[in-house]
């Protein structure tokens, strides 16, 4: 199978759909290139939404990518939801690693294997969505000697990630929506850079991501240990040393920028402040039981003073479930 000329990497999130719409539909058909898309989707989502839009372009054939199905040119590839998609020499990898900034498809993932496996070749596009996913893969397609392309953040339907990828990355590229098609097009046309050696630590994180477990040696060659926690395993954090952006990723391959990372933990005390909310109601209700059954006046006092007590706590845990701030990364 002929290798595609081009690869055409595209992520994005909140109000994405609309806009790979728009862009695909600028587009000239024959265009020598292969395109992926990634958009965060819950697990729940079939993908259907996006597809059925793609689908009138039918010169690009969309459809959701298979494991270790070839891929070809003028066609578009979108990430399963709930399944990393990498992009090999002439193939692609559907995975259920971990998650990439708390999703799964994650575009870091997705930038990286593409970056690492076709270097120059690649275009790296980032387009409107909230946080920061697709920073760091940027950052490697940069590195790699791929071009990068961001949607202008005042045109974004929801600009954080734009704006997250040009205060991080040097972009090559910042464009409207609507000027988008065009300059893609010029870009694939237009002789690719010479191959540059690629980084080793870019070339690990590649690899983290396609065997879904790495170990603790391999993660010890890309930072130092952080005094953090990973919020969705538990495991040790490393501070990546390597990269602009501040990043952490923990041995079983969960990775988060620092705003990730905060809202992960920010999810996590809000869980355990629900989990206590309720062991505590079932403390005093218990203890109001046995008082409710006890005849002795003094162990009844006993119990329902502790219920009293049990009281202000469940007011303490409440407080901070309403309170602004305590678990939210706002």
């Amino acid at each position: 199978m002929k290798v595609p000329q081009r690869i055409i990497a595209i992520g994005g999130s909140a109000g994405a759909l609309e806009a790979i719409d728009t862009l695909i539909g600028q587009l000239p058909t024959g265009l020598p290139a292969t395109i992926f898309v990634v958009q965060h989707m819950a697990p729940e989502n079939t993908g259907e939404a996006l597809l059925h839009r793609l689908r009138k372009y039918r010169a690009f054939q969309a459809k959701l990518a298979e494991d270790e199905e070839i891929f070809e040119p003028g066609r578009i590839y979108v990430a399963r939801p709930d399944y990393h998609m990498l992009v090999k020499k002439s193939r692609i990898l559907v995975t259920k690693g971990a998650r990439e900034n708390r999703y799964r498809p994650g575009i870091d993932p997705m930038f990286r294997s593409a970056a690492v496996n076709h270097g120059p070749r690649v275009i790296g596009v980032i387009i409107t969505g909230m946080l920061n996913d697709g920073t760091a893969g940027l950052e490697a397609v940069k590195r790699c000697g791929g071009i990068t392309v961001v949607q202008d953040p005042e045109d974004a339907t929801y600009p954080d990630m734009p704006r997250s990828a040009l205060t991080n990355v040097a972009v090559d590229h910042c464009t409207s929506l609507a000027g988008m098609g065009r300059l893609l097009e010029e870009l694939t046309l237009a002789s690719p850079p010479k191959r540059v050696p690629v980084p080793k630590d870019i070339a690990t994180e590649a690899e983290i991501a396609e065997r879904v477990l790495s170990d603790v040696s391999q993660v010890n060659t890309l930072g130092d240990q952080a005094p953090y926690n990973c919020p969705n395993c538990g495991g040790v954090l490393w501070e990546v040393r390597q990269s602009d952006t501040q990043r952490y990723r923990c041995h079983t391959g969960h990775s988060f920028t620092a705003h990730s990372l905060l809202s992960g933990q920010s999810e996590r005390i809000e869980e355990t402040l629900w989990v206590s909310l309720r062991m505590f109601e079932e403390r005093k209700n218990l203890l109001n039981t046995m008082a409710s059954r006890e005849n002795g006046r003094s162990v009844k006092k006993i119990y329902l003073d502790r219920a009293k007590e049990t009281q202000v706590h469940i007011e303490r845990i409440r407080a901070m479930l309403n309170a602004p701030g305590v678990a939210s990364d706002s």
